[in-house]
């Protein structure tokens, strides 16, 4: 029981310490974003190219370990779901967004992860859990009719950026709440490895000529040190610490640290003069956190009367 509970604690510190990763990394892609050196198929490629050179020069040093061809299947596919499509969406989304709109749509994650454990594990959806659906996504959509009256510049939030954003949320979800028992039958390290080789597989070919022509010397030192800190801290320690949680905690307790992310991201965003808080906001934000809160409060009932 005591190795249990010390598993389980080292789960929460690993994801605490990831999302709050993930919050500066709103700060730190917008800022990239502005410059728009790189495009974000562009700077997915060097996460995943980085990430897969780390992971597997890693797995030099440890104990080989061998995935069955039906494993590899299935994690290509989670790199598509948990990797490919969620990083994609999200460079592309926080061009058109800014860092609070962001933070407030990644935080309806919980929700989509309860749709996903619903057709996964058939967890039945209470009237409790589907007014918390309601209330989070009126919060959305009323970020979305905001951004309909701001002018498209690169400091406001377009309607297509949320609904990118949305799509980040549901990729996430899916790969969160389908591959944990993947997850948990081989070493982080050898999972990670395949995750990002496939990623890189799949992305670099659409991206080769920009990644030929590239010039790092036009590159302000500032940009390479972002440029740094996405592939190591965001990508390579974020997501070696993710699975290291997934193997302990539920889906959806590990989607709850997502709400760390508005809660850096606001403050560093608003302090850096890349956002402004309006009540619109302040009102969406209580919208999507109270009907979260209401699924969440829901599943908890529900796993007390089971236990």
């Amino acid at each position: 029981m005591e190795k249990q509970s010390g598993r389980k604690l080292i789960g929460h510190i690993a994801v605490f310490i990831a999302y709050t990763i993930f919050g500066f990394n709103i700060i730190i892609c917008k800022d990239l974003s502005n410059l728009r050196l790189i495009t974000p198929l562009g700077l997915f490629n060097f996460r995943a190219i980085g990430a897969a050179m780390l992971f597997w020069l890693i797995s030099l040093f440890l104990p080989k370990e061998r995935m069955s061809f039906s494993d590899l299947w299935k994690t290509f596919i989670a790199s598509m779901l948990g990797l490919f499509l969620t990083q994609l969406s999200f460079l592309k989304a926080i061009q058109i967004t800014t860092p609070l709109d962001t933070a407030i749509v990644t935080s309806i994650t919980p929700i989509f992860t309860m749709f996903v454990a619903a057709i996964a594990i058939k967890e039945p959806i209470t009237w409790k859990k589907a007014g918390g659906v309601a209330l989070s996504f009126s919060g959305v959509i009323l970020l979305i009719f905001n951004s309909v009256h701001a002018n498209n510049s690169v400091t406001e939030t377009q309607p297509l950026g949320i609904m990118l954003m949305i799509l980040n949320c549901l990729f996430f979800a899916s790969y969160l709440g389908i591959f944990r028992p993947l997850i948990g039958k081989y070493h982080v390290v050898t999972f990670m490895k395949w995750m990002f080789l496939f990623s890189a597989i799949v992305s670099i070919p659409m991206n080769v000529k920009e990644l030929i022509h590239l010039d790092f010397s036009i590159m302000p030192t500032n940009y390479l040190l972002e440029l740094g800190f996405l592939i190591i801290c965001s990508t390579f320690i974020a997501y070696f610490l993710i699975p290291v949680g997934q193997k302990v905690l539920r889906p959806t307790v590990i989607s709850l640290y997502g709400y760390l992310q508005p809660i850096i991201a606001t403050i560093t965003g608003i302090y850096l003069g890349m956002d402004r808080l309006n009540w619109q906001k302040i009102l969406a934000a209580m919208l999507v956190f109270t009907g979260v809160f209401l699924v969440n409060r829901s599943k908890a009932r529900q796993e007390n009367v089971h236990s």
